[in-house]
């Protein structure tokens, strides 16, 4: 398959890595065509990674990873434009953090929205799936990594879409409890459950850990 990752970042680099060690060809996708960090990524990655523009990534990608700040997604995803957009699948797992107030930081969209539903909203067309946003990306991409069991939350509109990214889940990263938790308007309650993730990582010291629904 041929993927999209939209940043550049740590959870970028996780996400591009994992894909590429699967058999994927991954396209890294930044402000500028020539990012020294995604030419690092590249030259350790082998022949299936490249880099590009943000533009360059969203439309070589069949499936993109929103791996940008949750703060300036939008403005990514506009500058890439709703023509590139229409059809793909958006794989949304960004948090819109608010620092302005110092750590720990609140949520931009607050309890009454999210940044899955803005980005749904604001590109029709595109197939947003919001899923792995409540864990470190180490544990994104490797379900082992935390003992026992531990789930992954799905939301988005397009079920087919939802059914392609959660055998991703499966298939790539090991995940086998996935609880879809219905329409785009689930990201609200995934992206609300970031501030007690924030106070665990205080009181842990560490990001080896996750959330499981027992019944």
């Amino acid at each position: 398959m041929k993927i999209g990752v939209l940043g550049t970042g740590m959870v970028g680099e996780t996400i591009g890595s994992k894909l590429i060690e699967k058999g994927h060809e991954v396209k890294m996708g930044s402000r500028s065509a020539t990012n020294e960090k995604a030419a690092q990524w590249v030259s350790k990655s082998g022949s299936k990674a490249s880099q590009g523009t943000f533009k360059d990534a969203a439309s070589f990608g069949d499936i993109l990873f929103n791996c940008t700040k949750g703060e300036i997604s939008v403005e990514v995803l506009r500058s890439v434009g709703e023509e590139t957009l229409k059809g793909k699948i958006l794989v949304d797992l960004a948090n819109a953090l608010d620092f302005s107030k110092g750590k720990p930081p609140g949520l931009i969209f607050g309890t009454n929205d999210s940044l899955g539903e803005t980005i749904q909203k604001s590109f029709p067309d595109l197939k947003v799936i919001k899923t792995l946003n409540t864990m470190n990306c180490t544990i994104m991409v490797n379900a082992s990594g935390v003992p026992g069991e531990h789930d992954v939350f799905v939301c988005g509109n397009d079920s087919e879409a939802k059914k392609e990214v959660s055998d991703l889940l499966a298939n790539d990263f090991g995940w086998k409890n996935i609880i879809d938790l219905g329409d785009i308007t689930g990201a609200r309650a995934t992206e609300m459950l970031l501030p007690i993730w924030l106070r665990l990582y205080g009181t842990f010291g560490n990001t080896d850990f996750n959330f499981h629904i027992t019944r």
